[in-house]
């Protein structure tokens, strides 16, 4: 009987050890949802890292920028990393939803990219060009557009729509597709303004490739986003740090060769 009690004691104990703590050893899982190029490259690259700080990093790829914030708002995921601030904040505004930032990690500076034109001066009045059509992007295009003089805009402030241009020279004709089809359609078009992570998956290189981009200076910084409420869990604060860290900067800068660049010192 005294040995049978002590066995139940001994089963009781572990028990008891487990629940407050005797797993430790066990890795904590952090799923993030993120675009092919080059978040997800970035995500995987810092896995190791975690790994060692007892994190197990779980990247879901994701081909379109609707769903990874629905799945961090819905708490399929825990965090996301594929889009900018304006980007961000709109969701925010349209959706209702509480998504913010953790961390600020590169820019990918948007270009215009042309299967028909060697040089930016062969573009014809009456030219085709494709735009990304969600409001955010839109109104980055519309101001890169601006810059290079081939529209005027009836000032630079706020959300810009078609209707917001003041002054089309050329007489361009405008078609709004979504971000992820416009690699697809360059043989379609004259001209395509493309963001650098599909310009990527489609192997254009946007140093060689683009006839003209944004500058390195570029307030699009692709963040680390999570729900509100959760950006101070300790392994998003790691994964916040493993994607600041000075051997991502280096990664970056190597890997992409300025196609990406790195938004932290």
């Amino acid at each position: 009987m005294k040995k049978r009690l002590s066995v139940l004691f001994s089963l009781s104990l572990a028990l008891v050890l487990a629940a407050c703590g005797g797993g430790q050893g066990e890795a904590q899982t952090l799923k993030v949802g993120a675009t092919q190029v080059p978040h997800a490259e970035i995500l995987e690259h810092v896995k190791p890292q975690l790994e060692k700080e007892g994190i197990q990093l779980e990247v879901k790829v994701f081909q379109d920028y609707v769903l990874p914030n629905k799945s961090v708002q819905e708490g399929e995921l825990d965090a996301n990393y594929f889009q900018h601030i304006p980007w961000l904040e709109a969701t925010n505004r349209e959706q209702g939803w509480d998504l913010v930032e953790v961390t600020g990690v590169h820019i990918e500076p948007m270009g215009a990219y042309s299967e028909k034109l060697d040089d930016l001066s062969q573009l014809k009045d009456g030219a085709t060009v494709a735009l990304p059509n969600a409001t955010s992007e839109l109104t980055r295009v519309l101001l890169l557009l601006d810059d290079e003089g081939l529209i005027e805009l009836d000032d630079r402030e706020g959300d810009k729509t078609e209707k917001n241009i003041q002054s089309n020279p050329h007489d361009l004709n405008f078609k709004l597709l979504e971000a992820a089809t416009l690699p697809r359609v360059l043989d379609q078009v004259d001209l395509a303004v493309i963001n650098t992570n599909y310009a990527l998956q489609a192997n254009l290189d946007p140093e060689k490739d683009a006839l003209f981009r944004e500058g390195s200076e570029s307030p699009y910084v692709n963040v680390l986003a999570v729900k509100k409420g959760n950006e101070d869990n300790e392994a998003i604060q790691k994964l916040s740090e493993a994607l600041t860290s000075d051997e991502v900067k280096v990664f970056i800068k190597e890997k992409y060769e300025g196609a990406v660049v790195p938004a932290f010192e």
